[in-house]
Order: C-alpha cells, then sequence, then structure tokens
C-alpha cells in the first residue's frame, strides 16, 4: 500500500498567500474611511439628540466642531443638509470617497447618513 502525502502545494501556499496580503491591504485602505463615515453619523445623530432649538448655522458650526474632535474631514458642516419632517429637525449628508489601491486602480465609495426616522 502506497503513502500519499497531502497538504498543500507551494504554488497553493503563495497563491493564498498573495490572496491574503491583498485582502490585509485592501482592509487597511478601506477601514479608515468607514471608521470616519460612521463618526460622521455619530455626529449628526448626537446634534440632533441634544435636542436644542438651533439656527442651520448653528447645528452645522456644531457639526464642524464635532468634526474637528472626531477627525471628520471628507465632509464640513456646509455640506450638511438641514430639513424638517414632521417638527423634527432632520441632518443629512452624501459624499463619495475614492481610495488608490495601487497604480492606476481605485476603489469609489459613496456614503450617506441621515437622522431620519431614527
Amino acid at each position: 500500500m502506497r503513502n500519499r502525502q497531502s497538504g498543500i502545494s507551494l504554488l497553493g501556499l503563495i497563491f493564498g498567500g498573495v490572496v491574503l496580503i491583498f485582502a490585509a491591504l485592501l482592509g487597511m485602505k478601506v477601514t479608515p474611511s468607514y471608521i470616519e463615515y460612521f463618526n460622521a453619523k455619530k455626529a449628526i445623530h448626537g446634534i440632533v439628540n441634544e435636542g436644542r432649538e438651533a439656527s442651520v448655522a448653528d447645528l452645522r458650526k456644531s457639526f464642524d466642531a464635532r468634526a474637528t474632535i472626531d477627525d471628520i474631514t471628507s465632509i464640513r458642516g456646509a455640506d450638511i443638509e438641514v430639513s424638517k419632517e414632521g417638527g423634527l429637525v432632520v441632518l443629512s449628508f452624501a459624499y463619495r470617497r475614492e481610495i488608490r489601491l495601487f497604480s492606476n486602480v481605485a476603489l469609489c465609495i459613496d456614503f450617506a447618513a441621515s437622522t431620519s426616522g431614527q
């Protein structure tokens, strides 16, 4: 009876390593954009949950202050849309982030959030 070896070949190991490295690099480049998005989303929800009556300019200034603290650079207070739905203030934003992966390859992600329907 012959003993057959089982396991991964050198070519399989190299291919698996390349895939793993590519996934890790993609994660390292994309994660900061998502963290910034979630911080911006948290900021607009925090502003609305303060519950104070404020002008549109005050709401935008409040966002700018939170953006400075949370290192949000993709959007500014001027980019925040302010509206009212049923007597409640609704803040929303939308923006596109292009992430260079390598050479001429980029990943484009559209982010949008609103305080409507909390």
